[in-house]
């Protein structure tokens, strides 16, 4: 069995284009979108990541706001930047680009950013949405899962999903998405983690595996129920390479699967700036 690609690049794109359009009305308006960006000091991936966000705005006619402030930056200058993020009509939405420095208070810079400005939709106001099924900002990851699923048409509905790691951005809000009466969820979901003994026994049961414990390898072909859906959605960077959740051979086993770039990745970043996106229709 050779498995179907799970090609985020693809979706991603089919929503930047149709997040022009709407970009592209509120400018008819009057009305202009920005996304704002905190990276503190010059950790490589993160630099990286900042900035293929910054394109991805130009691309479909967004404005971005960009602070880059050195490792040895004091919690009160990190603050004082997320103050003026808040209040700053300009900027629809932002995010604290994690991880911080050694010595900086990342839950208390987290909770300093207004929950309606929150891109990533992990403020706690905004997870108690989630949890509640009220409307808000979804967590961009767990979203973008959702979307990439839809689009190729995986089973997920009245399925089981195993979620490989509980982690905040990914496992736990996907877990609670995924479990929700809404199109492309619905589904029974269990969450394990590498604490667990034994997980293939679980994972050989799953209609749809979603790795996302930074474990390199860790979903090996064995655990793959044949057919099934596997999203590789945890990566590790070793030097300058980045791995995957997944191993090798898992794709002769899966009916789908993501490949190791441009699966999940451009998922999370479209779901960005859609977050961004609707935080400005709300205040047009």
């Amino acid at each position: 069995m050779s498995a179907l690609l799970l090609d985020g690049n693809r979706v991603a794109g089919e929503i930047k284009m149709e997040l022009g359009d709407r970009v592209a009305r509120l400018a008819s308006m009057g009305r202009s979108v920005g996304l704002g960006t905190v990276l503190v000091g010059d950790d490589g991936p993160s630099a990286m990541y900042v900035s293929m966000k910054h394109e991805e705005c130009r691309e479909i006619g967004m404005k971005s706001f960009a602070e880059h402030l050195p490792a040895t930056a004091s919690q009160a200058e990190i603050e004082a930047v997320i103050d003026r993020f808040n209040a700053d009509s300009n900027v629809d939405a932002f995010l604290v680009q994690l991880p911080l420095p050694p010595g900086i208070n990342e839950e208390q810079v987290l909770l300093r950013v207004d929950s309606a400005k929150d891109v990533d939709g992990l403020h706690p106001t905004n997870l108690g949405r989630l949890v509640m099924g009220a409307a808000g900002p979804l967590p961009c990851t767990p979203a973008g899962i959702v979307e990439l699923l839809r689009f190729y048409r995986v089973p997920v509905e009245g399925k089981h999903v195993v979620i490989i790691g509980r982690g905040l951005t990914i496992g736990r809000p996907l877990a609670l998405l995924l479990a929700m009466r809404r199109p492309g969820c619905n589904a029974a979901v269990t969450v394990v983690h590498t604490g667990v003994e034994d997980i293939a026994t679980l994972t050989r049961s799953a209609d749809v595996i979603v790795a996302c414990a930074g474990v390199p390898g860790l979903v090996t072909p064995d655990m793959v129920k044949p057919g099934g859906a596997v999203v590789g959605a945890g990566t590790t960077f070793v030097g300058k390479k980045l791995l995957s959740d997944l191993a090798d051979g898992v794709a002769d086993v899966a009916g789908w699967i993501t490949p190791r770039l441009g699966g999940v990745g451009p998922m999370t970043r479209a779901m960005l700036l859609t977050n961004a996106v609707l935080a400005a229709e709300k205040v047009r």
